[in-house]
């Protein structure tokens, strides 16, 4: 009987679980000129969202990284990204004694060739509902910059011009359709072949 309770009590709370909630997005990562040149890969976690992070054709060296305000992408200086993803009013900078904002990222670096394969932690963030989710009106965008984020400087650590992006959104339609630009990548495989 025991056993019965406790099966029910667990079917109940499944089935009222929102059946839309999201804890993973691939996010396409695009440069200024409308190239695809790599994938993001985001995870719900205990302490935030886990980014797993493929890029090509960065110079060699760091490069900052951020999460800004709005789902939008226009190159190629995407500026409609708006801000850094700041909920609370904080001030940019993961070593300012004010900051950080929601949205500052460690900065990544691009090895000899260009490439970057990397694991990041966006802390207290979510892709839940609530204050802090990527969704939260409408969902955010994924930039990476030029240089590298000095950790400090207002309003987004003196780290140059945004050179790729991609969206953070819950439905699909973002990535890939048939007037999406093309992957490079595949133009090289075909050509090896």
């Amino acid at each position: 009987m025991r056993f019965m309770v406790v099966f029910i009590t667990l079917l109940l709370l499944t089935a009222c679980q929102s059946s839309d909630e999201i804890t993973s997005k691939s996010v396409e990562m695009y440069n200024g000129t409308g190239d695809r040149v790599g994938t993001a890969l985001l995870n719900e976690a205990a302490e935030g969202v886990q980014i797993e992070l493929t890029l090509e054709g960065l110079a060699p060296g760091f490069h900052g990284i951020h999460v800004h305000e709005y789902p939008a992408c226009k190159g190629p200086d995407f500026k409609s990204s708006g801000n850094h993803l700041d909920p609370e009013g904080k001030e940019h900078g993961l070593m300012h004694p004010d900051g950080a904002h929601l949205g500052d990222l460690p900065n990544i670096e691009a090895d000899g060739a260009g490439l970057v394969d990397v694991e990041l932690m966006l802390a207290e963030a979510t892709l839940l509902d609530g204050k802090n989710s990527l969704f939260e009106k409408g969902g955010t965008s994924l930039i990476v910059t030029e240089n590298q984020d000095d950790g400090v400087s207002q309003p987004s650590g003196n780290s140059g011009a945004r050179i790729i992006c991609g969206v953070i959104k819950k439905e699909d339609g973002a990535g890939e359709s048939e007037d999406a630009p093309t992957d490079p990548t595949e133009f090289n495989e075909e050509q090896e072949e």
